[in-house]
């Protein structure tokens, strides 16, 4: 699967389980560390845990499983790395304290929700 198909894959699987707030951010002309970036936003850890084991549960089917994992279901920020797309699952509070959409501010942002079948696009200006 493409890198562009997983994030996206990745960002109705979070609406999926209620996340809210899902970005993809497109990073490849920013860097060579990550192509995308999924963002979503949680009220509470159990919602978190939901989101991870739903992604880790759905995306194994296609033998897809993350490199590497930061955090935990306690955590204000779980981190899921595909390599080429890296999630990122916010408790609300600090994902605005860590702001990662406005450190990567150059790069194309895109809001999923649940009714597009386009996504809409747009910058951020923060």
């Amino acid at each position: 699967m493409k890198a562009e198909q997983l994030a996206r894959t990745i960002a109705d699987l979070m609406l999926e389980q209620k996340g809210e707030k899902v970005v993809i951010q497109d990073l490849r002309k920013i860097t060579s560390l990550t192509d995308f970036f999924v963002i979503c936003s949680v009220d509470v850890e159990v919602q978190a845990k939901a989101i991870i084991e739903h992604l880790k549960d759905r995306l194994v089917f296609q033998s897809i499983k993350p490199w590497h994992t930061e955090g935990s279901a306690g955590s204000n920020w779980i981190l899921l790395d595909f390599v080429d797309v890296v999630v990122h699952v916010f408790k609300k509070e600090s994902r605005e304290f860590y702001g990662l959409e406005r450190l990567w501010g150059d790069a194309p942002l895109t809001e999923i929700k649940e009714s597009d079948d386009a996504a809409k696009t747009h910058t951020d200006d923060a």
